[in-house]
């Protein structure tokens, strides 16, 4: 066993064993590096990574591998979940020097910590001209004992491309409103109009895009918009990248169709396809949607929940040594498993792909809701093996999925919903801590542990914010309120504006602190901050969000704007921050059924620009009013459940009417109303 055998991270401790000397990442692995006088060999992945489980396997595990290894390197794995500081600055590195990245990410650098080597997986031999393990570590160790100084010179311009990337470049130049919809043309333009979604193989959900284009149809009435919307969460809902079966969608698809995916499940590809669902429901009516949101949010509860009510990270593409084992099918289990009547309307509602072993997947256009065919398979399903599960508990994922548990808890008047939205806030803001309060990164195994990222207290903002708009209970919007100013306190660019990815006080990776603004896989957290800024200075009329949000925009290149794939959450914030957008304070007695018809009227619409704040009748002094002292004023008329209609929190006349309220804000023309 080496050193990772005291780690809690599952992808450090599936190394744990490994003949490598492997160490885990901090001071103890760099002092050892300078003492021998050693280059680093650093191994970045997660747990449920396909290739990082084959270079493991092939040479990892691999005596004669390991032996080269431990003469010439100090070894150093990563967990990038754990640390995505680490891997963003490597794999920033990565890509200036080879154009591309990927996991598992291999970097040798200097004892000081700068690259002079990047890659990505290597295989044990060398064979169709890519050099294998068994030969590029004896070539490094020559190079170092003979070359080094052309390694070193090397690494410092590696070094200097690091700085410059890390300190971006800001714009002085104004965004126009309208940039959901400049972005919509561009997306049109690589939209695959055949089978849905963007570009051709491998084929990624790409979550953040869908919610853009719903704003640019809602502001700008563009059919297209929403044809793209429609085409494209069809075609992922009803091909094999979604789990037919036990539902929750695989990370990608091989394929342009979306018929073999890679079967890994992330925790983050639910929250936010369970949030472009959610909103393609409300502004379409269309049941579909609303039932595959629900399913998301099933397969969570069910599968990535602890017993404390945080959500697991992942699940692994591999059981049994095989990718996908547990998601195919044969013939004849199909035939043992489903009864004649059963198999013929499985027939009728499923394709599938494959010889001997079959994925799952619907027509593009089939509608029709799982039943109880897609019960009896799961239930045989859930006799095999099971892939392995990350159960770390990462705060910025679940703050992701909180957002999405209360979004659809609120969209579809669902209290259960908003209920483990609840209850994961909760552990987070008890267990995710430390002794001081403030936010962990990483819970596992009873240990919270981890100095807490931008990402960490922007995503757990989030998710307070939807909370509060799902339940109206104010304690979410304090807490909301707190982590924000905790997060300008620790995370804040003083000098250009915008949200470091680590605290002031954290230890560093070599180099500068990072700001990050492209939207990956997940929003950076200056888009999800522009969000969430903008969004609590609606809610609370607090100006002082508003000044910061501003600096946040001009982190942001001019090219952003009709970037909808780069950018895509940076747009959906920008489009709340440039306006118009609205705040509808409700005042009335909450158990009221006339208060739950008006919240349940605004609730169920697609009003991305609108803000929710509940003022309680009754109480001469109520929370909500020190929190948002905007709202104190507004109070029940004729003794009814009051509307106030508010922009820049000046109110129209209230109303005790929904269908006036809905008038007001727009709501007839483009969302979906129903009684």
């Amino acid at each position: 066993m080496n050193a990772l055998r005291f780690e809690k991270s599952p992808y450090l401790l599936q190394h744990a064993d490994n003949p490598v000397d492997w160490r885990p990442w901090g001071e103890e692995a760099f002092a050892r590096a300078r003492e021998t006088g050693r280059p680093i060999f650093l191994s970045i992945g997660y747990s449920t990574c396909h290739w990082c489980h084959v270079m493991e396997h092939e040479s990892f595990r691999d005596t004669e591998v390991a032996s080269l290894m431990n003469e010439t390197f100090v070894s150093i794995k990563v967990d990038r979940e754990e640390r995505p500081d680490v891997d963003s600055h490597y794999m920033t590195a990565c890509q200036l020097m080879t154009g591309s990245g990927g996991w598992p990410l291999t970097i040798v650098m200097t004892p000081e910590g700068t690259p002079f080597f990047a890659g990505t997986y290597i295989p044990k031999e060398t064979a169709y001209g890519r050099v294998g393990m068994l030969d590029f570590v004896p070539r490094i160790r020559e190079l170092w004992a003979t070359r080094r100084d052309e390694l070193v010179s090397s690494a410092q311009t590696v070094a200097a491309a690091l700085a410059e990337a890390a300190a971006g470049s800001a714009q002085a130049e104004p965004f126009q409103p309208g940039a959901p919809g400049n972005a919509a043309e561009e997306l049109a333009a690589r939209f695959d109009f055949e089978h849905g979604g963007f570009g051709s193989a491998p084929k990624f959900p790409m979550a953040e895009v869908y919610p853009l284009l719903l704003r640019a149809w809602h502001r700008d009435h563009d059919s297209q918009a929403l044809r793209m919307v429609e085409l494209g969460l069809h075609a992922m809902r009803n091909g094999g990248v979604y789990d037919q079966v036990g539902f929750g969608f695989h990370r990608y698809s091989t394929d342009p169709a979306w018929r073999v995916p890679h079967f890994e499940k992330m925790l983050y590809d639910q929250a936010l396809l369970c949030i472009a669902y959610v909103d393609a429901w409300r502004a379409t009516g269309n049941d579909f949607y609303r039932r595959t949101a629900e399913e998301i949010c099933a397969y969570v509860m069910r599968d990535m929940r602890s017993p404390e009510g945080g959500f697991y990270t992942a699940e692994d593409a591999d059981s049994e040594g095989q990718e996908g084992k547990y998601y195919l099918w044969t013939r004849a289990e199909l035939e043992t498993a489903l009864s004649a009547d059963e198999l013929q309307q499985f027939s009728r509602i499923y394709r599938t792909e494959g010889d001997g072993e079959l994925i799952l997947f619907r027509d593009p256009a089939e509608s029709a809701a799982p039943g109880r065919i897609e019960e009896v398979l799961r239930r045989k399903r859930e006799r095999r093996q099971r892939p392995s599960r990350d159960d770390k508990i990462l705060t910025d994922w679940n703050g992701l999925m909180i957002a999405a548990f209360a979004r659809a808890g609120a969209a579809f008047d669902a209290p259960p919903l908003n209920a483990a939205a609840a209850r994961a806030a909760d552990f987070l803001l008890t267990r995710s801590v430390g002794a001081d309060g403030r936010l962990l990164h990483r819970f596992r195994d009873g240990e919270a542990a981890i100095t807490g990222f931008a990402d960490d207290s922007v995503f757990l903002c989030w998710g307070l914010l939807e909370l509060y708009e799902a339940t109206f209970e104010t304690r979410w919007l304090g807490e909301a309120l707190r982590r924000m100013d905790e997060a300008i306190e620790r995370f804040w660019d003083r000098d250009g504006g915008g949200f470091f990815q680590t605290a002031d006080d954290a230890p560093r990776v070599p180099g500068q602190r990072t700001r990050h603004v492209i939207d990956g896989v997940i929003p950076s957290a200056n888009s999800a901050g522009l969000y969430v800024l903008t969004k609590l200075a609606e809610v609370t009329g607090r100006e002082n969000y508003r000044v910061l949000a501003e600096s946040v925009v001009r982190l942001y290149p001019k090219e952003a704007q009709s970037n909808g794939i780069s950018f895509a959450f940076f747009l959906s914030a920008l489009d709340l921050f440039l306006g118009p957008s609205s705040q509808v304070v409700i005042a009335g007695v909450p158990e009221d059924p006339e208060t739950h018809a008006m919240v349940r009227q605004l609730r169920r619409l697609y009003l991305p620009n609108v803000s929710l704040v509940f003022r309680p009748a009754g109480e001469r002094d109520p929370e909500i009013a020190r929190i948002a002292p905007f709202a104190a004023s507004q109070v029940p008329v004729n003794g009814r459940t009051t509307a106030y209609v508010c922009r820049g929190w000046a109110c129209e006349l209230p109303t005790n009417d929904p269908a006036v309220m809905l008038k007001s804000l727009g709501a007839s023309g483009g969302s979906f109303v129903s009684g």
